[in-house]
């Protein structure tokens, strides 16, 4: 008899919670940590990198497959 395992954690942008794309909400909820932080450490990286971590964003947006419809609301415990 198998037990039945936790699913996956995946790397999405979610429908709900974004402000330009849903890069940064995506990372938070992956790394289970507050998306405000991490917009708040993106913006800190753009500015110390001279606007050279801003190309990550749109690379990002582009991989980063978007959550479905029907996925559960975050944070699943």
């Amino acid at each position: 008899m198998t037990q039945p395992t936790a699913p996956y954690r995946q790397l999405r942008r979610p429908t709900t919670d974004r402000m330009i794309g849903g890069v940064c909400s995506g990372l938070g909820r992956y790394f289970t940590v507050d998306p405000t932080l991490v917009r708040v450490l993106f913006a800190v990286a753009a500015v110390l990198t001279g606007g050279l971590a801003l190309l990550a964003y749109p690379v990002m947006w582009f991989l980063m497959p978007e959550e479905p419809a029907d996925a559960p609301a975050w944070p699943t415990a």
